[in-house]
């Protein structure tokens, strides 16, 4: 059965698309005798016409996605627009390695374990870059003999 005419006439009543109009298939019959707009209308009112609801933006995928990189996926060099210092500036990146040594030579001076010229002939090297790390800076320290090996 043709309904193509009343699908038309639907959807400019309803103010939507041809593909929204949705027709009881239990009432197909009566919709192909519409053929008027009047008749259409009533159709309308008695629900034996109705318009679809609009589909909206499956979020699912971005959910994936936020999920993937909360795990730190999806950050390959294929993903990477700007240059390494300017996703992590030099001077960040500073920072996070220069404070962790810091405050571990603050805590050997504290304790006692380095003298305070020791502390200070580290503390100028750090600041020079010469250790990368904590565990690092023990083990020049160890290794000079400024700190005992069972205190590490």
């Amino acid at each position: 059965m043709d309904l193509k005419n009343q699908k038309r006439m639907a959807a400019e009543i309803l103010k939507c698309g041809e593909n929204r109009v949705w027709i009881d298939p239990d009432k197909i019959e009566d919709v192909a005798e519409c053929i008027t707009r009047a008749d259409v209308r009533t159709a309308i009112a008695s629900g034996v016409i109705k318009a679809k609801p609009k589909s909206g933006t499956s979020y699912g995928r971005i959910r994936y996605a936020k999920g993937q990189k909360a795990k730190g996926k999806r950050k390959g060099p294929g993903s990477r627009k700007g240059t390494d210092n300017a996703r992590v500036p030099d001077k960040r990146r500073w920072i996070s390695t220069i404070r962790p040594i810091r405050e571990e030579l603050k805590q050997l001076r504290a304790d006692g374990k380095i003298t305070p010229s020791a502390y200070r002939l580290y503390y100028r090297r750090a600041k020079g870059g010469v250790y990368k790390n904590r565990r690092n800076l023990r083990m020049h320290m160890i290794n000079a003999g400024h700190l005992k090996e069972e205190e590490n």
